[in-house]
């Protein structure tokens, strides 16, 4: 992808124009109240900062998984409740994203107004990418703004569809997401090294795959690292593990020493018999592993040998967890590997760039997100782009 050809909304003249903005507001919500507004704070700078320059802004989004019909528990209306709290500015709220009701709250907008349409998945259209549906959302604006970059790896009628009818830009967020990325996989300071993590090689072969031959080291932990140790000839136990993917994880190994990248994987384990919080456990040598056990974490060896070759890069890019880290006591070796990951970013000898779900959840826990360089609020978006895949809603951003 040619990313000069991404136009911002850096200059842009958007006084008195009604500039659609498309969001991720996909929140936790419990009993109609946001228990969690990260990335309500990620998108309130775009916003704010269109408002403040005349803009009337229409903020768009999905909600949940409605199936295409209106239902109360997607109702986006709890959620324009909590962006006037984050915004400290009234957020107005229409019934709908299209049709008359939209229609009518966006025609009484004066410049600086923010209004919130409702739930876009409430119409079939939206995850058609249906080109009728992305016409009536676009007759409520002028200008279109991506900046929902978690949900740029679908092509709908907002993400994409839409971009054909109005003049589109990437907003803040989309080009921090795209540019950290591009700055840990494609344009790196090196060395480089990725921990990539979680439970199993099945549902990240693309990733590794394309890794392999990006990085110069590749850490693989979680339930992963026991079929890639399986693979090798070691006994992991009652470990999760895939024996079906060892001749998968012995070609990923192969491609590895063919391009130059080391792979790395634990040299001792925390064990237990049980897998539950406070289960008795204890440490073993990789080679080790009793066949009544299972490994639940990386042991200190690993940690110590890991923050090392860390400590001897200047890219980190992290996408899953180490262990079992929801589960006490079988978060340690993540937090410990983690922390010493975030130390060094906030010396400034390491550049750090962190996404996916569980992966956000493990840093939070250890205390180290807000010291990386990057935590990507994206997760199957982040996922796509380690694959190497090219995602629809950014493509769809570039000028032709």
């Amino acid at each position: 992808m040619d990313f000069s050809k991404l136009r911002t909304t850096e200059g842009l003249d958007v006084n008195g124009k009604r500039v659609m903005v498309r969001v991720d507001l996909n929140v936790p919500l419990r009993d109609g109240v946001v228990t969690d507004a990260t990335r309500i704070i990620r998108i309130a700078p775009c916003l704010l900062d269109l408002a403040s320059r005349g803009a009337r802004v229409v903020v768009i989004s999905h909600f949940g998984r409605p199936k295409g019909k209106p239902a109360k528990e997607f109702s986006l209306l709890p959620v324009a409740a909590r962006m006037s709290e984050v915004l400290r500015k009234p957020v107005q709220f229409a019934e709908d994203c299209v049709g008359p009701q939209a229609c009518k709250v966006v025609d009484r907008m004066a410049p600086g107004d923010i209004v919130l349409l409702e739930n876009l998945r409430f119409h079939p259209g939206e995850e058609a990418n249906d080109a009728a549906f992305a016409a009536e959302l676009a007759s409520n604006a002028d200008i279109f703004v991506g900046e929902a970059f978690s949900s740029s790896h679908r092509a709908h009628a907002s993400t994409d569809a839409i971009t054909r009818l109005l003049p589109s830009y990437a907003g803040p967020l989309m080009l921090e997401e795209i540019n950290a990325l591009r700055n840990a996989l494609e344009e790196p300071r090196r060395p480089t090294a990725a921990v990539v993590g979680g439970a199993k090689v099945s549902t990240k072969i693309p990733i590794l795959t394309n890794l392999v031959a990006k990085v110069d080291k590749l850490i693989i932990g979680g339930g992963m690292a026991n079929t890639f140790l399986q693979a090798n000839g070691v006994e992991v136990g009652k470990s999760l593990a895939e024996p079906e993917f060892h001749d998968t994880s012995r070609e990923i190994m192969a491609a590895a020493a063919e391009s130059g990248c080391e792979i790395l994987l634990p040299v001792d384990a925390v064990v237990a018999r049980e897998f539950k919080v406070q289960a008795e456990s204890y440490v073993v040598a990789i080679d080790a592993v009793p066949a009544d056990t299972m490994i639940l974490d990386i042991g200190p060896k690993t940690v110590a040998h890991l923050t090392q070759v860390i400590a001897g890069c200047q890219t980190l890019l992290w996408n899953g967890p180490m262990g079992a880290f929801e589960i006490e006591p079988f978060g340690e070796g993540t937090f410990a590997l983690a922390k010493a990951a975030a130390a060094l970013t906030k010396a400034g000898a390491l550049v750090s760039v962190a996404g996916g779900g569980d992966t956000v959840a493990a840093l939070n826990a250890a205390g180290a997100g807000k010291d990386f360089t990057y935590v990507s609020t994206a997760g199957g978006a982040f996922l796509e782009w380690l694959e190497g895949r090219q995602l629809p809603g950014v493509v769809a951003l570039l000028s032709e």
